[in-house]
């Protein structure tokens, strides 16, 4: 492997076309400003890098990045690279992630909006990221001990799973298909609005209008803190622990739930059963 150490790069398509390459502790940053220091390359580590420029990572496959800093000025760092680890690494420029594919991202901090678009086979654990639009339209992906923060997080994904996370935002997980949530505190607005095969298990959820049109909806054993005028239009199977302030017209079912301060039925078409232990 071709060893590229203590090396600064700030010209246009600086390192373009290389492979077999392992670089220790180069900079891309400088006055020439140039962009795209690491495309169309294959068989790359980066390692204790400094990023400072934009698109440094673009069609790379094969890609290890440890212990780097991209700053908030290297905008969108990696699209469309595949076989990628990313670990110990601090990613704070918009759009760091998109059009991806095998990627684990490991002990990360990420403060980034737009990150990780149209991306598949996402592995994610153990960071904590701070972004609006997260994820969107990502498909195969397993989070684990990950904090997120940020607005219209996590809709329209596939097939993903989460464990043992931290989740607060509004509107997470619209239009979500066929994804599991384990063991996580969940804090926001109008949480799952249009999903579709959303299972909730071992979750405590705060939100003001959660679960709304939602289709095949499952919750076991979860937490409904401080949550009013829950799933409306929903077809929902619930066994909730705790008293829930309000339900509104939930459309088919069964909920299982200690006890209701109100029950809103002003919709034909709401059939659920709710059972109380009152």
């Amino acid at each position: 492997m071709n060893i590229i150490e203590n090396m600064s790069y700030d010209e246009e398509r600086a390192l373009y076309g290389i492979k077999h390459a392992r670089l220790i502790r180069c900079s891309f940053t400088g006055p020439k400003d140039g962009e795209s220091a690491v495309k169309e390359c294959s068989d790359i580590i980066a390692d204790h890098c400094y990023c400072n420029l934009r698109y440094p990572f673009w069609h790379v496959h094969q890609l290890k990045i440890q212990h780097c800093e991209m700053t908030e000025k290297c905008r969108a760092a990696l699209w469309y690279s595949d076989h990628i680890e990313i670990t110990e690494s601090a990613m704070h420029g918009i759009k760091a992630l998109r059009e991806c594919h095998d990627v684990l991202i490991q002990n990360c901090t990420i403060s980034s909006n737009e990150f990780g678009w149209f991306s598949s086979d996402i592995r994610m654990d153990s960071c904590a990221v701070e972004s609006e639009y997260f994820m969107l339209h990502t498909e195969n992906a397993q989070f684990f001990d990950v904090r997120i923060k940020g607005k219209y997080i996590l809709q329209y994904i596939r097939n993903c799973t989460f464990d043992n996370c931290v989740i607060t935002s509004r509107d997470a997980f619209w239009h979500a298909r066929n994804v599991v949530v384990k063991n996580s505190v969940l804090h926001g607005e109008f949480l799952g609005w249009y999903s579709n095969h959303l299972t909730l298990e071992n979750c405590k959820i705060v939100s003001s209008q959660p679960l709304c049109y939602c289709a095949n909806l499952r919750l076991i054993n979860c937490e409904l803190v401080d949550s009013d005028l829950c799933f409306e239009k929903s077809d929902v199977d619930a066994v909730i622990t705790t008293p829930v302030d309000s339900i509104k017209n939930p459309r088919s079912g069964r909920i299982v739930v200690p006890s209701v301060k109100e029950i809103i039925r002003d919709d034909a078409d709401s059939t659920a059963d709710i059972v109380t232990a009152s």
